[in-house]
């Protein structure tokens, strides 16, 4: 349904007036896609930190899913970090 959305873990047992279901891969996977893009954009609308930390739930969510632990996750990260840098140094591309 076009109304339905990915939510954390324990708000059956919060919410307990809703109806849930469990969602098949293809349908979770689409969800974790969709649930990123709000959460980026509560974060760019709010700049809240605690919304950064709704980023990382779901992109070690999707890292989860795609069978990369959390660990790997931030192997790779540095790894890159380490041949392309970071984005400490402010530098904007001009095109």
């Amino acid at each position: 349904m076009s109304g339905d959305k990915l939510v954390r873990d324990n708000l059956p047992e919060i919410y307990k007036d809703k109806t849930y279901h469990v969602a098949n891969d293809s349908e979770y996977h689409r969800e974790l896609i969709k649930k990123l893009q709000e959460e980026v954009d509560e974060f760019k609308e709010s700049e809240e930190v605690e919304e950064l930390a709704d980023i990382l739930e779901v992109v070690y969510a999707i890292a989860n899913f795609k069978e990369v632990s959390a660990e790997e996750l931030n192997k790779i990260r540095e790894k890159k970090a380490e041949q392309k840098g970071r984005f400490e140094k402010k530098i904007i591309y001009e095109s």
